[in-house]
C-alpha cells in the first residue's frame, strides 16, 4: 500500500496535474460534418423547500423549476421528434441532486414495466437514464437507470463509451404509472458523485443527459441528441449549470460483513481431515473513503465471494489456460481505470490482458502430495489478506493504483506412517498495479502508462525452484483522434521483466508461451542458466470510424514477454498485421433497422519469419423490420505453419480450412425468444466441427424470467497431441517422438437461469449447467517429418501397436524388431460429467445494505469409455457424488 499512496502523491504534484480472433463489432461512427454541433444547456434551480420522493411532481420547488422538452430520437428515426413528449427538471441543495422526469404516453396501459434485480440486463422494459458528467472532461459520467417498476441501475462510463455496471452507488428513486405515463423523481447523494473543490459561491457547469427508453417500440429519445453513430458517449452530453456553491462532500463509506458457510460434501472415511459437514464462520470490511480532486480509495480486509456465480464446467486438451472472466465484486469496480493499451480495432490477431486481477487469490499452485503422503488438506483458493485501490479522475488525469497481499497457504498432511505434517503451497505474495492516462485536447488525445509489480516470497525451498520471485510490466499507451473521431491512431508499447532461479526459468523458457526449446527455430536461443528473461510488445492501428469504417493494425509480442504473472496471455513470439473495411446503416429502412457488413484479413508470423497465421474474413449483422436480428460470419484459411502444433517440437503443416457461423434470433420484445445458431468448420486433412445451439427465453410474468440454452458439439480432429517421447533414433524429428491421434469429441451442455423477482429489492436467481464431454481415440501415430502434416500410424504404417483389453492402455513398439526403445500410452480415451449451479436470494434490506442466502452444488465424476450416450452419462451424471455449500452472508452500509 506504501507504494500506491507514493506514486499517488507524486502524480498529483507533477506538473500540469490538477489537485483471438476477430469479433464483429464495429466502433460508434461520427458524423460526417468536421464542426461540432451547438451543445444544449439545462439549469439546474436550488431546492427551496422540502420535496417528499413518491413519484408526484407536484411540491411548488418542483413546479417553480426551469423545464427541459424538446427531445429527439435516437433510433428508430434518428434525428426526429418522439411519438410522446418529454419533460425534465432539476433541483439540487447541499447535500443531492434532485431530478424529475414526466414520461407521457398515449397509451398508458402499453408501458413495459418487468420487474428484475438490480443492473439487469436484456430485459422487456421502458427505462429512464440519468447521466452526469461530474467531471466536465466529456469522457466520464455515472448514470442512473430506473424503469416504471423502480428497478435500478447504475452504471459508471469511462473513456467517453466503456460502460461498467459493477459500480454501485447508493441512491434513491420513486415511480409513478398514471393514465398521462409514468414520472420518475431521483434523489441523488453529492456523496455518490466524483468532482473536485471549487471557489466558495462559484457556479459549477457539469455535462448531463437525460434518455428515455419505450419498449414496445424499441425507441430511444434523447435530451441531447445521440445516436449509435455519434462520435461517443459522453461527449454528446449537454450542459447543467446553475450549481451554485456546491461544495465537494467529504466521502466515508464502511461495508462491514459477517457470513456462516457450510460445506457438506463426500469424502474418504478413512482420511483424518474429512468432514461431512465443515463450518466456517467469518467477516470482513470493506471501506470507500474521498479524497482529493474526485479520487476514491477502496479497500477490502478479507473478502468473502461467496455469492460470485460458478465458472462453466470445459474440456481443454490444449496446451494452453483457459480464461476465465472476473465476477468479483471488489476487483470490478472502478476495473476499467486499470485498462491498458486496449485498441479500438475493428480487426485484431490473438488478444492479451495486461492486469488480470483473478491471478489475485488464485488456487494454490504447488501440489501438497510428495514421498509417503496420503491425505491432504489443501485450500481451494488463496486468502486475500487485504487489498485496496485508488481510482477517479484529478483534473485530466485518470489513475488507477492497487496492491493487494495474500499470505502463505499451508496444506496440513498425514502420511503413510500415520505422522502429521504441513506444507506450503502458495508463498506469499504482493500484487501492484498502477495506472495513469492524461487528456488533452478536451479528450480528442490521450497518453497513459502503466506498471504492474507480483512479488512473491519464495525463499522456502519449497518454491525457489517451482516459482518466480517477481515479474515486472511497464508500458506506454496513446491515443489520437481528429474530424469528431472519425479517424483515431492508437498504440502502445510495453516491456517486461520476470527472474527467478534456473530451475524455475528453464521451465518459463520451455511453456507453452514461449517454447524456447524448438529444435528448428534458429531465432531463440534457450539457456538453462538463465535467471531472468525480457520481452517486449507492442502495437499501433490507424482506425476509421463512420458509415464506411475500418481499421489496419500492426502488433508484434517477443519471444521473451511473459505476463501470466499478473497478466493473461495465449504466446508470445509473433507479428501480425490486421485489416478490416466495412460498411453500417442504423438508419431504419422498409427491410432493415439497422445492418453492418464487411470483410477483412489477419496474417501473422514468428520473429523467424514463418507464416504462422492467415486468414480471410466476412461478416454480416443486422436487424430486421420486425425486430428479428441475426448474423453470418465466414472465415477461409490456405495453408500455413505452426510453431506450437508439436508443444516444443518443430514446425508442423496446418491445412487449409474453412469455418462458418451464424445465429437468428426472434423479436426481443415478445413474452419468448428463440434463438437458434450453429457453426461448421471443415480442412484439408478431413478434420470437421460443427456445433448447434437454442435458446429459449420466457417471461411468463412481469417478474419472473427464464433462460434455457442448450448446446450440441461434435468434432473430428486428424491431429490430437498425447505426448512426447525421447529417441536418439527418431532423427528425422531431431531425436524425439511426438506421438498424436485421431480424435472424436462430443459435448453436450445446457446453462440455465432462472430470475425471480418479488421486488426492486427482494430476488432470487437460480444458475445450474449440466456438462457432458466424450473422447474417443484412435489411429495413434506419431508426427513423420518437420514442415509437414505427415503422420506414421502405429501398426499399420511404422512398428507395432497393442491394447490391454483390461486397462485399455496401449504398448508401442515404434520400429517393430529395431533397436528404437518401446513406450506405453495410457488410455486417452475420456467421459467428463459435470454440474454446476448456484441458487442467490437477495435482499438489499435499506440502501447500501444487502444479505444473501447462497446455495452451491458441484457434481462430476469420469471415465474411460470414450464413447457418448446420452441416457448413461445423464444418469451418471446426477448419480455422481455432489458437494453442497451453504451460505449466509449480511453486509451493513454505514455511509455519509
Amino acid at each position: 500500500m506504501r507504494i500506491a499512496v507514493v506514486a499517488l502523491v507524486l502524480l498529483l504534484l507533477s506538473p500540469g496535474s490538477v489537485a483471438g480472433q476477430y469479433v464483429p463489432a464495429p466502433q460508434v461512427a461520427p458524423p460526417t460534418t468536421s464542426s461540432a454541433p451547438a451543445l444544449r444547456t439545462m439549469r439546474a434551480a436550488r431546492l427551496l423547500g422540502a420535496i417528499h420522493l413518491d413519484g408526484r411532481l407536484d411540491e411548488a420547488a418542483w413546479q417553480a423549476a426551469p423545464v427541459e422538452r424538446d427531445f429527439t430520437q435516437s433510433y428508430p428515426t434518428q434525428g426526429a421528434p418522439p411519438i410522446d413528449p418529454t419533460e425534465v427538471r432539476v433541483l439540487y441543495d447541499e447535500k443531492a441532486i434532485y431530478v424529475g422526469i414526466t414520461m407521457f404516453d398515449s397509451h398508458p396501459d402499453s408501458i413495459a414495466a418487468q420487474l428484475a434485480r438490480r443492473d439487469a440486463i436484456m430485459i422487456y422494459s421502458d427505462w429512464a437514464h440519468v447521466s452526469i458528467d461530474s467531471y466536465h472532461d466529456r469522457r466520464t459520467a455515472f448514470r442512473f437507470s430506473v424503469n416504471p417498476r423502480g428497478v435500478k441501475k447504475d452504471v459508471y462510463t469511462s473513456n467517453n463509451s466503456s460502460e461498467d455496471l459493477n459500480w454501485d452507488a447508493v441512491w434513491e428513486v420513486a415511480t409513478r404509472v398514471d393514465s398521462t405515463g409514468w414520472v420518475a423523481e431521483y434523489r441523488i447523494p453529492l456523496s455518490q458523485l466524483r468532482f473536485g473543490s471549487a471557489p466558495a459561491g462559484a457556479e459549477r457547469t457539469w455535462g448531463i443527459q437525460v434518455m428515455r427508453e419505450i419498449a414496445r417500440r424499441n425507441e430511444r429519445d434523447a435530451w441531447s441528441p445521440w445516436t449509435p453513430q455519434s462520435p461517443g458517449l459522453v461527449s454528446s452530453f449537454g450542459d447543467l449549470t446553475g450549481l451554485i456553491g456546491v461544495r465537494a462532500p467529504q466521502r466515508l463509506e464502511v461495508l462491514p460483513y459477517t457470513s456462516f458457510r457450510a460445506t457438506h460434501g463426500p469424502g474418504d472415511p478413512a482420511n483424518p481431515f474429512f468432514k461431512s459437514t465443515d463450518t466456517k464462520p467469518s467477516g470482513g470490511l470493506d471501506i470507500r473513503y474521498g479524497l482529493p480532486q474526485g479520487l476514491t480509495f477502496t479497500g477490502t480486509v478479507n473478502p468473502d465471494f461467496g455469492q460470485v456465480e460458478a465458472d462453466p464446467a470445459v474440456v481443454n486438451l490444449t496446451a494452453f489456460e483457459t480464461f476465465f472472466p472476473e465476477q468479483r465484486p471488489f476487483f470490478l469496480e472502478g476495473g476499467d481505470a486499470f485498462s491498458f493499451g486496449r485498441i479500438q480495432v475493428h480487426n485484431d490477431y490473438s488478444g492479451q490482458q495486461f492486469f488480470y486481477s483473478r491471478r489475485i487469490g488464485r488456487a494454490p499452485q504447488r501440489s501438497p502430495y510428495g514421498p509417503g503422503v496420503v491425505y491432504a488438506d489443501a485450500p481451494g483458493e488463496t486468502t486475500i489478506a487485504g487489498a485496496g485501490k485508488i481510482t477517479g479522475r484529478a483534473g485530466q488525469w485518470t489513475i488507477g493504483l492497487l496492491d493487494a497481499v495474500t499470505p502463505e497457504e499451508r496444506a496440513e498432511l498425514a502420511f503413510a506412517n500415520g505422522t502429521r505434517g504441513s506444507t506450503a503451497v502458495e508463498p506469499a505474495t504482493n500484487y501492484f498495479a498502477g495506472r495513469a492516462k492524461r487528456d488533452f485536447n478536451q479528450g480528442a488525445s490521450s497518453i497513459g502508462f502503466m506498471g504492474t509489480w507480483t512479488a512473491r516470497a519464495v525463499g522456502s525451498p519449497v518454491f525457489t525452484n517451482l516459482l518466480r520471485n517477481n515479474a515486472y510490466f511497464a508500458g506506454v499507451d496513446f491515443e489520437h483522434s481528429w474530424r469528431q473521431r472519425t479517424w483515431v491512431v492508437m498504440g502502445f508499447l510495453a516491456g517486461t521483466r520476470v527472474t527467478g532461479s534456473a530451475p524455475v526459468m528453464a521451465a518459463t523458457q520451455q511453456n507453452s508461451t514461449h517454447y524456447f526449446q524448438r529444435p528448428d527455430a534458429s531465432h531463440l536461443s534457450y539457456d538453462a542458466t538463465r535467471t531472468r528473461l525480457g520481452g517486449h510488445i507492442g502495437e499501433i492501428a490507424l482506425i476509421r470510424n463512420g458509415t464506411w469504417f475500418g481499421s489496419a493494425a500492426y502488433k508484434q509480442v517477443s519471444p521473451g514477454l511473459e505476463l501470466n504473472d499478473l497478466g493473461f496471455m495465449g504466446r508470445a513470439d509473433y507479428r501480425a498485421f490486421s485489416t478490416i473495411a466495412g460498411y453500417q446503416n442504423y438508419r431504419a429502412g422498409r427491410l432493415f433497422r439497422q445492418y453492418y457488413l464487411g470483410v477483412g484479413t489477419n496474417s501473422a508470423w514468428n520473429f523467424g519469419g514463418l507464416s504462422i497465421f492467415q486468414s480471410a474474413l466476412a461478416f454480416f449483422n443486422g436487424t430486421l423490420a420486425n425486430l428479428w436480428s441475426g448474423n453470418l460470419n465466414l472465415s477461409v484459411s490456405p495453408g500455413y505453419q505452426s510453431d506450437r502444433f508439436t508443444r516444443g517440437g518443430p514446425v508442423a503443416d496446418v491445412p487449409a480450412s474453412w469455418s462458418a457461423n451464424g445465429r437468428i434470433s426472434t423479436d426481443s420484445r415478445k413474452p419468448v425468444i428463440l434463438t437458434l445458431g450453429g457453426s461448421y468448420s471443415h480442412d484439408a486433412s478431413a478434420a470437421a466441427a460443427r456445433s448447434i445451439f437454442l435458446g429459449f427465453e420466457a417471461r411468463p410474468t412481469s417478474f419472473l424470467r427464464l433462460s434455457v440454452s442448450p448446446s450440441y458439439a461434435s468434432s473430428k480432429s486428424t491431429g490430437q497431441y498425447i505426448r512426447t517421447m525421447d529417441d536418439p533414433l527418431a532423427t528425422a524429428t531431431y531425436g524425439r517422438r511426438y506421438v498424436f491421434a485421431d480424435l472424436k469429441q462430443t459435448t453436450v451442455s445446457m446453462t440455465t437461469r432462472i430470475e425471480w423477482t418479488f421486488t426492486p429489492t427482494l430476488s432470487f436467481q437460480l444458475y445450474a449447467q449440466p456438462f457432458l464431454s466424450s473422447g474417443r481415440y484412435s489411429r495413434i501415430k506419431e508426427f513423420a517429418r518437420p514442415g509437414s502434416y505427415d503422420f506414421a500410424v502405429y501398426g499399420v504404417d511404422r512398428g507395432t501397436i497393442a491394447r490391454d483389453a483390461t486397462s485399455r492402455a496401449y504398448s508401442i513398439d515404434p520400429d517393430g524388431s529395431g533397436a528404437a526403445p518401446g513406450f506405453s500410452v495410457d488410455n486417452p480415451d475420456f467421459n467428463f460429467r459435470s454440474l454446476r449451479g448456484n441458487a442467490v436470494v437477495r435482499w438489499e434490506y435499506r440502501p447500501g445494505s444487502t444479505l444473501f442466502f447462497v446455495w452451491q452444488q458441484q457434481r462430476s465424476d469420469a471415465e474411460p469409455f470414450g464413447d457418448f450416450e446420452f441416457s448413461r452419462d445423464v444418469s451418471a451424471l446426477f448419480h455422481a457424488p455432489a458437494t453442497n455449500v451453504f451460505l449466509v452472508k449480511a453486509s451493513y452500509w454505514i455511509g455519509r
